[in-house]
């Protein structure tokens, strides 16, 4: 039976459901980063630039709490989907309210610790003495409110798993709406609340989150959607040891490739700073644009591994070769429209950021005219990678990732800097798209991949696993 806001993504038309599951989660994706960039005006005006330095400052520690819930998430979903797909709401539920118990334990200690250690994170930092009290202030309020905030992601990734991606689009649209409302509110002290400044912007943050999240679980139970839990089922909360097994193993890599991506972001800020502040200007503004470039590519690879992920559960390995390929015409549809009219319309876009006679201006047309093209890459590499880790497969990608990031960008960059200075930075990520959607095409086509397992939830026979852990000779075909 298909719930509210649900689709069965292992009937019908595949193109077409893949589009339907992407557009929802591509929404959220966009007001998710919208509601960042509001944040950040609001700090900014009302604030000046030192409490807009310590909103940078905490959110880089923010991105890493979060890479490691959407590995749990991500493998939660997995099996959420797997049992899903072959009708087994009961194993779809034990996973849901294993990761949901993993995951407010594990924030609870994270926030504690947060809080207490807050001076020594920023000092291991090296945050700016001037932004050093707002950093403090506004850590410690996010870090009261990340349990909500991380189990609202999670249930988020967990709706999507049984093909639900318009009820997280929805909730998504509350949250921003208070979060960006509420910021002026707590930060000036408007009406009956008092001034709280920087404070008042991560309050806004933790209320909009509590209040979502809250929201959600009565509407989950409301509508009675495949993922609330009810009575003895409440019980599920408390993560069996091989559930738990399954979502920390399958989990810390995928969460490790947020490491990944952040080190080499990192990385390569690091040497873009040493060509001076126009070009780390020019690099910062293109960076802006590259979020939302993304952004396509990212909701096709999701709507991807939820669909793949069902199908594998049901059986249908003669749909996850068409799902995969489909993906790719897709992501070259969207990803490649919003590339185009990125490099179209750059010098009127990069304009909302620079004024006309900013040194910068003429450098970040240059290095999005170089490198955007290279995003449409980056989707393929995202649906090849959603198709194999909707089957537990993470390392591979991990493997991957790395040696791209790092090996083959940062190489590209010290192999041709002395030949060409600069350009070599911009160069490099096209060329390490090529290679990671290379590597991740090969991974694909190798096969190995559809044998792996995830393990099959309690009391499930084996005989009902079979479908879902073995390919039919021959039935899945290559992504052209």
């Amino acid at each position: 039976m298909v719930g509210p806001g649900q689709r069965d993504l292992t009937t019908g038309p595949i193109g077409r459901t893949l589009i339907a599951f992407a557009l929802p989660t591509l929404g959220s994706n966009i007001l998710q980063s919208l509601n960042g960039s509001i944040n950040a005006i609001w700090v900014g005006r009302f604030l000046g630039e030192d409490a807009l330095a310590a909103t940078s400052n905490a959110n880089i520690i923010m991105f890493l709490m979060f890479g490691a819930v959407f590995g749990f998430g991500m493998a939660a979903t997995i099996i959420v989907g797997q049992s899903w797909g072959r009708g087994d709401a009961g194993a779809a539920r034990r996973a849901f309210g294993s990761a949901i118990g993993l995951v407010i334990a594990a924030s609870i200690v994270v926030a504690a610790a947060g809080v207490i250690f807050v001076d020594d994170i920023l000092r291991l930092l090296v945050t700016p003495a001037a932004a050093l009290d707002d950093a403090r202030a506004y850590l410690r309020v996010i870090f009261l409110g990340l349990p909500a905030s991380m189990i609202l992601v999670l249930v988020f990734m967990g709706l999507r798993g049984t093909g639900d991606s318009l009820t997280p689009l929805w909730f998504m649209v509350l949250s921003v709406a208070l979060d960006a409302g509420l910021n002026p509110v707590l930060i000036l002290g408007l009406g009956p609340f008092p001034r709280m400044e920087i404070a008042g912007s991560a309050a806004a943050t933790l209320v909009a989150s509590v209040v979502t999240v809250s929201t959600l679980a009565l509407y989950i139970h409301w509508r009675g959607l495949p993922l609330r839990l009810r009575g003895r089922e409440l019980r599920y909360l408390i993560p069996t040891r091989a559930l738990t097994g399954t979502i920390v193993a399958k989990g810390l890599p995928i969460g490790a490739q947020m490491l990944v991506i952040s080190g080499a972001g990192l990385a390569m800020v690091g040497l873009v700073n040493r060509e001076g502040i126009a070009t780390t200007a020019a690099y910062g503004v293109v960076q802006q644009i590259w979020t939302y470039v993304q952004m396509p590519a990212m909701a096709v690879g999701a709507a991807v591994s939820a669909m793949a992920a069902q199908n594998i559960g049901a059986g249908r390995w003669d749909r996850v070769g068409r799902i995969t390929r489909d993906g790719l015409l897709i992501n070259l549809g969207l990803t490649g429209g919003v590339v185009a009219l990125a490099l179209v319309f750059d010098r009127a876009i990069l304009g909302i950021f620079l004024p006309d006679a900013s040194a910068a201006l003429p450098i970040a047309e240059h290095i999005s005219l170089t490198s955007t093209w290279g995003f449409v890459l980056f989707g393929g590499t995202m649906v090849l990678f959603g198709t194999v880790r909707a089957n537990g497969a993470v390392w591979g990608p991990l493997a991957i990732l790395f040696l791209s990031l790092f090996a083959v960008r940062l190489g590209v960059v010290f192999a041709m800097r002395p030949a060409i200075g600069a350009d070599a930075l911009w160069w490099s990520f096209p060329i390490g798209s090529i290679a990671t959607v290379t590597l991740a095409a090969a991974y694909y086509l190798q096969g190995g991949w559809r044998r792996g397992a995830l393990l099959a939830p309690e009391g499930e026979a084996c005989d009902q696993r079979a479908h879902a852990d073995v390919e039919p000779a021959g039935a899945l075909k290559p992504a052209g």
